[in-house]
């Protein structure tokens, strides 16, 4: 076993044994501190469920609706300038509105054209180096009260934008 696996596999535990102990030290109540913990997730959890099904219905009617093929087919020409498959596109326009829908496509992709193909290889980077920016932005932001979010939505766009750039770039000049 390697000193990796073998940390990896004691670190977790050993986290838990700390913290327990920390919390003894200094004389909490561990459980009741924990059952607060879960009851104040609980009632997060049920504050964030209309942010989140209204951000899940607006994605299925974007794709049921032909949106995603249409967009897809007027960008090709951009597409072929700048070296994209047009097939990872609905990844890139999905991935900032939701991961689950994005983790789909990447399946639908590596399954259709392999993981050892360039555009298994660009969707899989693609998907490490872009974020769920509405997602994130609907969901947290709205669960705390947070009603002006232009900038942040601004800022966390770009970074998609370029994670996407990157991905091209880097898996073109790894994997030719």
């Amino acid at each position: 076993m390697s000193l990796i696996t073998a940390l990896s596999n004691w670190i977790v535990p050993c986290l838990i044994v700390i913290i327990l102990l920390y919390g003894t030290l200094k004389k909490v109540p561990a459980y009741d501190a924990f059952v607060e913990g879960g009851k104040e997730g609980f009632s997060l959890a049920v504050s964030v469920m209309p942010f989140l099904v209204g951000m899940l219905v607006a994605i299925s009617v974007f794709r049921a609706s032909g949106a995603m093929n249409a967009l897809t087919d007027l960008l090709r020409p951009l597409l072929a300038a700048i070296g994209m498959p047009p097939q990872v596109l609905p990844l890139a326009l999905m991935r900032p509105l939701s991961g689950t829908g994005a983790l789909g496509l990447l399946a639908d992709l590596l399954g259709n054209y392999h993981p050892d193909s360039f555009i298994g290889r660009l969707a899989s980077v693609m998907q490490g180096s872009t974020d769920t920016t509405f997602y994130v932005i609907t969901v947290y932001f709205g669960a705390v009260g947070i009603h002006h979010i232009g900038d942040a939505l601004k800022v966390g766009l770009l970074a998609d934008l370029v994670g996407i750039f990157c991905a091209l770039w880097i898996v073109t000049i790894a994997f030719g």
